[in-house]
C-alpha cells in the first residue's frame, strides 16, 4: 500500500510562520500608533496671575522715564504738517473781491470854467467838475505839469532846508541828553527827505509820462485812472481798483 505524506503540518507551519510576522508588524504599529496622541495632546493653559480688585495695574502706565525717551508725537506732528502741506498745495486760488466803487462828486456849476481860465487859474474844483469826455485833454495836462512841477520845487527847497540846517547844528553840545535829542531830530528830519527823494523820481517819470501822453491812465489795465485820485496823488500809476487788488495780493501771498 502506498504510504500518505504528512502535509497537513506544513501548511499550519507556513501559516503560523506567516502570521507571526504579522503580529509582530502589529505590535510594533500599535505603540507608535499610541505615541502619537502622546505628542499632540496640548499643554494645559497656564495659569493667569490674579490681580487684586484695590490694586493698580502696572502694565497699562509706563513710567516717567519711558516716557521721556520715546516721543510717540512725533510720527503725528509730522504726518499732520504733511497733510497741512498737501492740502495748502491743492487749494483753489482765491477769489478777490471787488473793490467798492467811490462816487467823485461834482459840481455842475464849474463844469466850463475851464474853458474860460488859463492853467494856472484853474482850482481843483474845477478841473474834477470837468466832463469826462475831456478827461486828459490839453488843459488838463498841463494843470498835473503845472502842479508836479511846483511839489518838484517844494521837495527840492525842503532839501536845501534840510542841508543847511544839518551844518548849523554841527556844534557840540556837551550835556549827553541834548545831544541824543539834536541825533534824533537830525535822524527823523534825513528819513523824511530820504522819502522825499524817492518821490522826486515819481515826480519826474510822471513828467515824462505827460510828455509821452500816457498820463492818467492804469499801468495794468489802461484804464482811466481819475481826476480825483490824481489831484490827491498826482504821481498814481495803478487806478483805485488795481491798487486795492495788488494790496490784497501782498497780503494773501506776501508778494
Amino acid at each position: 500500500m502506498p504510504v500518505k505524506t504528512p502535509t497537513a503540518p506544513a501548511k499550519s507551519a507556513v501559516a503560523k510562520a506567516k502570521a507571526a510576522p504579522a503580529a509582530k508588524a502589529v505590535s510594533k504599529a500599535r505603540p507608535a500608533a499610541a505615541a502619537t496622541p502622546a505628542a499632540v495632546r496640548p499643554e494645559a493653559p497656564r495659569p493667569m496671575p490674579v490681580v487684586q480688585a484695590g490694586a493698580p495695574a502696572r502694565a497699562t502706565k509706563p513710567s516717567a522715564r519711558l516716557a521721556q525717551i520715546t516721543v510717540p508725537s512725533m510720527a503725528q506732528s509730522v504726518a499732520s504738517t504733511a497733510a497741512k502741506s498737501s492740502y495748502t498745495h491743492t487749494m483753489p486760488p482765491a477769489v478777490l473781491p471787488a473793490p467798492p466803487m467811490v462816487a467823485v462828486k461834482k459840481d455842475p456849476k464849474l463844469a466850463n470854467n475851464w474853458k474860460t481860465k488859463t492853467v494856472d487859474q484853474l482850482s481843483d474844483a474845477e478841473v474834477m467838475a470837468m466832463p469826462d469826455a475831456e478827461y486828459m485833454n490839453d488843459k488838463q495836462m498841463a494843470f498835473f505839469r503845472l502842479k508836479l512841477t511846483q511839489l518838484k520845487t517844494e521837495i527840492l527847497n525842503s532839501a536845501g532846508e534840510t542841508t543847511e540846517h544839518l551844518r548849523e547844528d554841527t556844534v557840540i553840545v556837551p550835556d549827553p541828553a541834548d545831544r541824543a535829542t539834536i541825533e534824533e531830530e537830525h535822524a527823523l528830519e534825513l528819513r523824511t527827505r530820504d522819502r522825499e527823494r524817492k518821490l522826486l523820481k515819481k515826480i519826474e517819470q510822471s513828467i515824462g509820462r505827460i510828455d509821452a501822453g500816457d498820463y492818467g491812465y492804469c499801468d495794468e489795465t489802461g484804464e482811466p485812472i481819475g481826476v480825483g485820485r490824481l489831484l490827491a496823488r498826482p504821481t498814481a500809476t495803478l487806478s483805485l481798483e488795481a491798487q486795492q487788488r495788488r494790496e490784497l495780493k501782498q497780503k494773501m501771498f506776501g508778494d
